[in-house]
This record gives C-alpha cells, sequence and structure tokens, in this order.
C-alpha cells in the first residue's frame, strides 16, 4: 500500500497536469490549496445516559465560486487529510461537468452500525449546529449532500436543523442535497452516481479509435464486467451496465467477492446477500479468497466503486482488465494510474470524471429547491398536447389509427425523471468529449485523468482571472 497521504495523491496527480500550462504560481497554488478546514468535536448523549465526544471535518477547498458543495461521510476511517482531498476531488469534478460549486467535503468519524437511530439523529443535528454556527453550511455558502454512511434520513435531519436556526430564510430547503422526495428531494438523484459511472463508460466504448488501441471491439455490448463495491454507486452502476449490455463476471464486497465466466445476475446477488448476509456461495458462482482478488480477474472493464487505495503499485502489474472505471473517489493511486496507462493497452476513467453524476444531480436538486418548481410541472401537459396534435395530423395523413397504449407511450410529455436523466446524459457526455478533445490537441500523449485535470485547471483558472484577481 502507498504511504502517500489521500491529498497528497490528488496534488500528484493535480501537479502532473499543472506542469502542463501556462498559469503564473502563484494562481496555480492557490487553486491547489484548500481554502478553508473546520475540525470539531462535541458531545453527544448516548441512549445508556453516558456521554461520548465525536469528531467532525468539514473542508471547503475552493471558493471561486459559491456555493461550495460535497458529501457528508459516516465512518471510522475519515480524518482531515481524507475529506480535504476529497474537497479538492469535488472541486476538479463540478469544473469538468461544468456545475458552478466550489468543492467541499465533510465528515463525522463514526461506525455507523454502533449507534441507535435516536443516537444518530443527535450526532447529525448536533454536527449540524457546529457548521451553523461557523458559517459551513447553506444555501449560498455550502451545500452538503450524502456520502459514504450517510443518505436521506441524514439530510432531512440537517436541513430541518439548519431551518430551526434561519427562520427567515426562503430558500433552506436548498442547505443540502440528497434530501426524500416529499421533503425537497429530486427524482433521481438515488441513481445518479451509478448512472452516470455508465454514461461514461459507455462513451467510451463507443469511440472506435480507443477501442481499437487497447484491443477491444467498440460498444459496451458483451463487455465483461467486475465491479468492486455493491454499495449505492456499484449497485446501480452494475445493474445500468448489465441493462446495457456488459455482462457482470465478478462482484466484490467487504465479506468477500465472487466469479462467474457467463455472468451474474446483480439483482438475484443483492438478494441472496440480503438472504445469506453474504454475497459469498452464490449459485454457479466461485468464492474469491478475498475482495482485492476480485480486482485481477479476467475481464475487459474493472469498476472499483468501493473506497480509496484499491489499486496500487503493488497489484497494479496484476490487472488484467483494458479499462479501469474509477467510480469510487481515488481508488487507484497517481503511481498505479500512469503504470497502467503507459503501455498504451489500458485505459483508467478518472474519478474526477466518472462518479461526477452524483453533484451534477444534486445540482438539478439545488435548483429546483432555488426556483421552488418541480420539473417538467409547466411544460409536460403541454408537450403531451404538442405530441398528441402531431400524431393527430399522422394519422390523417396516413390513414392508420394509434391505439390508445401507442398514443399514451407516444405522446408522454418529460416528468422529473426524464429530465433529471436526461440532464445528467448529456452533461456526462459533454464532459467525455471536452476531456477527449484535451488530450488529441496533446497528440494522445497524455492520459485521461490528466487530460481531465487539464480541463478543470483550466475552468477554475478563468474563473479566478474573470473576478481580477490574476492577471
Amino acid at each position: 500500500m502507498s504511504s502517500i497521504s489521500f491529498f497528497d495523491q490528488v496534488n500528484q496527480n493535480f501537479d502532473r497536469a499543472a506542469a502542463l500550462t501556462n498559469y503564473p504560481v502563484g494562481l496555480l497554488k492557490q487553486i491547489k490549496i484548500c481554502n478553508s478546514v473546520y475540525h470539531v468535536t462535541f458531545p453527544i448523549r448516548r441512549d445508556d445516559g453516558s456521554i461520548e465526544a465525536i469528531e467532525g471535518w468539514r473542508a471547503e477547498h475552493s471558493q471561486h465560486k459559491l456555493p461550495t458543495k460535497g458529501g457528508i461521510r459516516y465512518s471510522m476511517m475519515v480524518n482531515e487529510d481524507e475529506v480535504m482531498a476529497l474537497a479538492a476531488l469535488m472541486t476538479y469534478k463540478c469544473a469538468i461537468v461544468d456545475v458552478p460549486f466550489g468543492g467541499a467535503k465533510g465528515g463525522i468519524k463514526i461506525s455507523k452500525q454502533n449507534y441507535s437511530q435516536a443516537e444518530l439523529e443527535r450526532i447529525t443535528r448536533r454536527y449540524t449546529f457546529e457548521l451553523v454556527r461557523k458559517n459551513f453550511i447553506g444555501p449560498g455558502v455550502d451545500v452538503p449532500a450524502p456520502d459514504y454512511g450517510s443518505g436521506p434520513a441524514e439530510m432531512a435531519w440537517m436541513a430541518d436543523t439548519y431551518a430551526a436556526f434561519t427562520t427567515s430564510e426562503l430558500n433552506t430547503a436548498a442547505c443540502v442535497t440528497g434530501k426524500p422526495i416529499p421533503l425537497g428531494g429530486v427524482r433521481g438523484r438515488t441513481e445518479a452516481t451509478g448512472r452516470g459511472v455508465y454514461f461514461g463508460i459507455r462513451e467510451l466504448c463507443n469511440v472506435v479509435e480507443d477501442m481499437k488501441k487497447i484491443g477491444l471491439k467498440p460498444s459496451l455490448e458483451g463487455k465483461r464486467i467486475v465491479v468492486q463495491g455493491l454499495g449505492n454507486v456499484g449497485y446501480h452502476a452494475a445493474k445500468f451496465l448489465q441493462q446495457g449490455g456488459g455482462i457482470i463476471v465478478g462482484l466484490a464486497e467487504y465479506e468477500g467477492a465472487i466469479y462467474k465466466k457467463d455472468g451474474l445476475d446483480v439483482d438475484d446477488v443483492v438478494r441472496h446477500r440480503k438472504e445469506n448476509k453474504s454475497i459469498l456461495n452464490y449459485p454457479g458462482a466461485t468464492n474469491l479468497d478475498s475482495p482485492r482478488e476480485a480486482l485481477e480477474q479476467e475481464c475487459d472493464i474493472l469498476v472499483p466503486a468501493a473506497l480509496e487505495n484499491q489499486i496500487t503499485m503493488e497489484n497494479a502489474s496484476k490487472i488484467k482488465a483494458k479499462i479501469i472505471a474509477e467510480a469510487a473517489n481515488g481508488p487507484v493511486t497517481a503511481d498505479a494510474g500512469e503504470f497502467l496507462t503507459s503501455s498504451g493497452t489500458k485505459m483508467v476513467i478518472p474519478d474526477s470524471y466518472l462518479n461526477a453524476g452524483g453533484v451534477v444531480v444534486s445540482y438539478f436538486e439545488w435548483l429546483k429547491n432555488i426556483s421552488h418548481v418541480r420539473f417538467g410541472r409547466m411544460e409536460k401537459r403541454f408537450e403531451e398536447s404538442a405530441f398528441k396534435k402531431l400524431l393527430g395530423a399522422v394519422e390523417k395523413a396516413t390513414g392508420n389509427k394509434f391505439s390508445d397504449a401507442e398514443l399514451l407511450e407516444l405522446a408522454h410529455g418529460a416528468n422529473e425523471e426524464d429530465l433529471v436523466n436526461s440532464g445528467l446524459e448529456e452533461t456526462m457526455i459533454d464532459a467525455f468529449y471536452q476531456i477527449r478533445t484535451i488530450r488529441a490537441k496533446h497528440e494522445d500523449k497524455i492520459n485521461l485523468r490528466t487530460s481531465a485535470f487539464l480541463c478543470a485547471i483550466d475552468k477554475v483558472a478563468r474563473a479566478y482571472m474573470e473576478l481580477g484577481i490574476f492577471p
């Protein structure tokens, strides 16, 4: 395992790209540095009456655009270095997909399974209070979201606590994203990161010249895929990849991994795990000795969707996949990424682009909360009416009559989820080709990660220059 810190890993990738730019050193330093870090310790009363001190962090990496944006982790692995690294990645991620936020990240150092629901609510509300009193949360300041170990319930508690301290604020619902739908959440947010991973992989697989370079046929159809991690991101990525024609041959979770050459049914594996409390011993599949062994299996596409530092210089030479798609944050170390792509026979789709689906749809939720209008509310019926008129004209011209079922399907106006998914797809496709264009300008002598960082650096640098801070 590499001893270099996660934040240093991110900065190593940043420096590699920054060396190819002509921006002033001071500007590059400002982009790279973490602007603000808040470390807090607070007491909570456990259900048994005892008092426990809880540690938490919130890092705002870049305030070149406001609000800053980033998730809240609940994990014993949370520390200051990790939240700074993840906040930096959020800055670059938002820039790459043209979401007008700066990057932020937060975390609470607890293992959720050790606390009751009531205790988790008290922890979340107290953490939110600490953010409120230091101005580290607000619709135009800093907007948290779910991350590892957190979800809609935690976001609902945070929004409610924020609202209690800001009674005159009209847009309190926009203080966090990833909320339950009845509390201002947006449809499609739960699946967003996994869906974005699918879109990114699909686009790369459709590029004929790139597939030729690494010895694969174009199209996702028939590609053998291994996914590490069956959490929210890994599960949805695996499901969409399977629906898109990929063959899921391997799945890994913390308790172990399974492999089946002719393919696994993702939903059936999830059902098996729920019933047996383990992914292992799935009918027809081979158990692997460890979750990490799944990374080294024969496949075309490897999707590490768990935690950082999963592929290092220790195991990079054992990776057989042609495409390594970083669905998690930082699963491939900087040196390992360079090693994997140095021969030109493998490609790494970087996390700074690939797992941006969550923040893209979080942006849509934030817009919905600020505008106070549900997507599709004003145009859905108008679209359906227009489609019906068009279909009526077709019927009149051809003499053929559409059935009621056909009319219902063909005249369907876009609802909120349709528009969110369409917006996500458009964003991921556009960002992919921006990155690819930058790589082409460098005559394909750089990899996609360096291209993505160049894309982010250029956009953040231009924002600072427009502010007149730098010439």
